[in-house]
């Protein structure tokens, strides 16, 4: 096929935390799952007229005919992955980048800006999160959108003026909310502990994202019939902390000015210190209760 300028939208998409799966249960049962995780997704990119370009790793590359079935499919990749891969049955989530624009389409390759936008989308992306740019955002649908959240701006090797960048909110739960990031002085080499049933762990953002749960595969393990299988992640975005409630029940939380917080399918910063609940209100003798201190 001769090389031609075609328009389309390119979507990077890829599995969150694969180099710790490769350290903690060993190369057959990560390989096994990201392979599990990638067919689902390309599942997913079929049914909406994605075509794979190619994978990369733990990553895929598609590109889609227009971009409200590129945010569709993106949207039901996070809605829709709640079941666990490999022959371990762990537990994954991905993150997304996507841009529409001009390419130039050789063989069934993709080259051009609108391609190096798309990674750089993925690049700030962070767990079960979607972004994506000004110019994609002005060619979706109304209800589409409607979905959408501006993030940020920020600048893109060979563009004079920052760009505007959207959070697409996937949830099929409304309540679900972007992270509100306050000011405040958290430094890189600050670190993040949380103590359960007598056990603390130190984090930093090298050991992010981090899962709270009552799955055996998750990080921090929560014996509670009220906490999911995988009910909080913990990442690290714009020099803070961030906790997000991916749960069927929500979360609680205390800080230690005695403010409380109920977080459903939301994020939140964390700073200071407090308690953190996961699925029921904090009375002060939950088993299930997470310290957590910000330093």
């Amino acid at each position: 096929m001769d090389r031609q300028s075609i328009e389309c939208t390119v979507m990077f998409a890829d599995v969150v935390g694969s180099t710790s799966l490769y350290e903690r249960y060993g190369d057959e049962a990560a390989k096994s799952a990201i392979d599990g995780c990638i067919e689902f997704m390309l599942k997913i990119a079929e049914k909406f007229n994605g075509i794979l370009i190619k994978t990369i790793g733990d990553e895929i590359m598609c590109r889609f005919p227009d971009a409200d079935s590129a945010v569709e499919a993106a949207c039901e990749i996070n809605d829709t992955m709640v079941m666990p891969f490999g022959a371990q049955r762990l537990f994954l989530t991905v993150k997304i980048g996507l841009h529409h624009g001009e390419v130039i389409l050789d063989g069934n390759d993709v080259f051009g800006d609108a391609v190096n936008v798309a990674a750089r989308m993925a690049g700030i992306s962070k767990s079960q999160q979607i972004i994506t740019t000004q110019g994609t955002y002005n060619v979706l649908n109304t209800s589409l959108q409607n979905k959408a959240r501006e993030f940020d701006k920020t600048t893109l090797k060979g563009k004079s003026e920052p760009v505007t960048i959207y959070d697409i909110v996937w949830s099929s739960n409304d309540d679900r909310t972007s992270v509100v990031f306050a000011t405040g002085n958290i430094t890189q080499d600050s670190s993040l502990e949380l103590t359960h049933n007598g056990s603390s762990v130190s984090l930093n953002k090298d050991d992010l994202p981090f899962v709270i749960g009552r799955s055996q595969s998750a990080d921090m393990i929560v014996e509670s019939s009220l906490a999911s299988r995988t009910h909080i992640k913990i990442d690290y975005s714009r020099g803070k902390f961030v906790a997000a409630d991916t749960s069927t029940n929500g979360t609680y939380v205390k800080l230690d000015n005695g403010k409380e917080v109920y977080l459903r399918r939301e994020e939140m910063p964390m700073s200071s210190s407090g308690f953190i609940s996961p699925g029921e209100k904090i009375t002060g003798e939950e088993t299930s209760l997470i310290a957590f201190k910000v330093s």
